[in-house]
């Protein structure tokens, strides 16, 4: 399954840095961040929960970027 989340973070290198974060998320299949548009398509595993994948992807994106945002 693949959704389709708005976001806020300040440059594209720092996109990249979600990106990156986002795909070493366990529940994660792939994820592409597009920092011209302010969204991230995240694909999900098979049977994964959604709303709890998507909170480590915020705490892991935080990690690395502490004031970008992730609407879900």
């Amino acid at each position: 399954m693949k959704k389709t989340y708005e976001i806020e973070v300040d440059c594209a290198n720092c996109a990249n840095k979600m990106e990156e974060a986002a795909k070493n998320t366990d529940g994660v299949r792939d994820c592409s961040v597009n920092y011209m548009a302010l969204k991230m398509v995240v694909e999900f595993e098979e049977g994964a929960d959604v709303k709890s994948v998507m909170d480590k992807v915020l705490a892991n994106c935080k990690k690395i970027e502490d004031d970008c945002e992730i609407f879900y």
